[in-house]
């Protein structure tokens, strides 16, 4: 199993994404956008998000170093900026902005597919660190393989987390929910804060 899997770069993949994808931060979000659903409706929605976000990123994954060299981005140019969405995002987590959802007003636009499954799950944070890993990774088969797990994973865990969400968030209640969304913001801002600083180092070296 060791040659196919590489410890290390899975839970490195799987801690990043879960603490940007944030899925117990998720959960309020998911119950306030479904808020109008049946069970089995909301059960659907779950899954169709999931799914959706899976896409996205997979399709980054697979095709972002051809668009990079496209358009001659460097790895340090993507990593400064991915640093400074991530920190966005992790202000908007510690400031509790993530935790006020509009829910749409139109009853033909299906929520899981917007703003769910894409901006709020597969959103620029979860794309941009992604890429990042896949750029830094060596290409090889157990890199694949073990990025590939640990996206996987992040996206059962962000399934099972809106397909339990009632009961996550009994369990949870509000202040719990809010105190794991605010650690998740200062967990990633400190990873924000690494990759500029990684960033600005290769440029240095670069220099």
């Amino acid at each position: 199993m060791s040659n196919v899997f590489d410890a290390y770069l899975f839970a490195s993949v799987f801690i990043t994404l879960f603490v940007i994808m944030d899925p117990p931060g998720v959960v309020p979000i998911f119950l306030g956008l479904t808020g109008a659903m049946t069970r089995q409706q909301r059960n659907r929605a779950a899954r169709q998000a999931v799914l959706v976000a899976l896409g996205v990123i997979v399709a980054f994954a697979l095709f972002g170093q051809s668009l990079l060299d496209y358009m001659h981005i460097t790895l340090p140019a993507l990593q400064a900026s991915g640093g400074l969405l991530l920190l966005l995002i992790a202000m908007e987590l510690l400031t509790g902005k993530m935790e006020e959802p509009q829910p749409s007003g139109n009853g033909k636009v299906n929520v899981a597919l917007v703003p769910l499954g894409t901006p709020l799950l597969a959103g620029p944070g979860a794309i941009v660190a992604t890429m990042v890993f896949v750029q830094q990774s060596e290409k090889t088969l157990v890199d694949w393989v073990t990025i590939g797990l640990g996206v996987v994973a992040v996206h059962v865990a962000l399934y099972l987390a809106m397909r339990f969400a009632n009961v996550v968030n009994r369990v949870l209640g509000d202040s719990g929910t809010i105190l794991v969304t605010r650690i998740a913001g200062l967990l990633l801002a400190a990873i924000a804060v690494q990759l500029v600083a990684d960033a600005v180092t290769a440029f240095v070296k670069a220099a």
